[in-house]
């Protein structure tokens, strides 16, 4: 499992929650956690659990998977990140339907990388 660092994320949720203009309780409620523990991971004396990060991600409206880059879990996308942006905080769509949008969205990326690769391979074979 990746290394959490516990204090930079919850330096970040506490600026989402600033930025939301949501006070500590009720994102606690928001997130069906307890205003203490909040607490503690917004000082980094807690690693959360990726499914606590997502209730904290909903309750924040924010993508989880925002906060599992910033946890560590997940790797960055590259891409478009005004795409990328658009998707994460389209209210309407579910948590599952905008995770499966930038998987879909990744994996378009994924296929048009390695297409060119091949085409920059077989260019370079036929100038050789």
């Amino acid at each position: 499992m990746a290394k959490i660092d516990a204090t930079k994320l919850g330096e970040y949720i506490r600026e989402q929650r600033g930025a939301a203009q949501i006070s500590m309780r009720q994102l606690a409620k928001a997130a069906d956690v307890s205003n203490p523990y909040l607490s503690q991971v917004e000082r980094g004396l807690r690693k959360p659990s990726a499914e606590i990060l997502a209730r904290i991600a909903s309750g924040l409206r924010i993508s989880a998977e925002t906060l599992y880059v910033r946890a560590g879990l997940l790797e960055e996308r590259s891409g478009d990140l005004t795409v990328i942006g658009a998707i994460a905080e389209d209210t309407t769509l579910t948590e599952r339907q905008r995770r499966a949008l930038l998987e879909i969205y990744a994996a378009f990326q994924t296929e048009n990388s390695a297409q060119h690769q091949l085409a920059e391979d077989t260019t370079e074979e036929e100038l050789s």
